[in-house]
């Protein structure tokens, strides 16, 4: 277990926070990736539970809503935050508003194929 852990970076500068990327491109994506698997395992979650009118439904919601808000804020912010008390204040901001608008034109992209009834 500890192989595997070292394996992953902990409290190095390697592994999964040096891999997050000042890239908003890359970022809008991951982001993409999050939902996707949620909406994934959601839908066969849906196909498996029996009962979904349960009290593990709402408990099930407001776990993976706060997951998600966590997960998110790790995307879109990590970087900027590193980079805003490093100093560079200004690369920072235009990095957030990057990914922002990234993951904004990749959200439009989803809606307008979405009505389009081409899916």
């Amino acid at each position: 277990m500890l192989s595997f852990i070292s394996k992953l970076g902990v409290g190095s500068q390697r592994g999964i926070i040096s891999a997050m990327s000042k890239n908003p491109i890359v970022n809008g994506f991951a982001a993409l990736a999050y939902i996707l698997l949620v909406v994934s395992v959601m839908t066969w979650g849906t196909k498996v539970m029996p009962h979904p009118d349960t009290f593990m439904a709402p408990l099930a919601f407001v776990s993976l809503f706060t997951l998600s808000a966590a997960v998110m804020g790790y995307l879109f912010g990590y970087q900027p935050a590193q980079l805003y008390f490093d100093g560079e204040k200004k690369i920072a901001v235009k990095l957030f508003l990057q990914t922002v608008a990234v993951f904004a034109g990749i959200t439009a992209l989803i809606l307008v194929v979405a009505f389009s009834g081409i899916f």
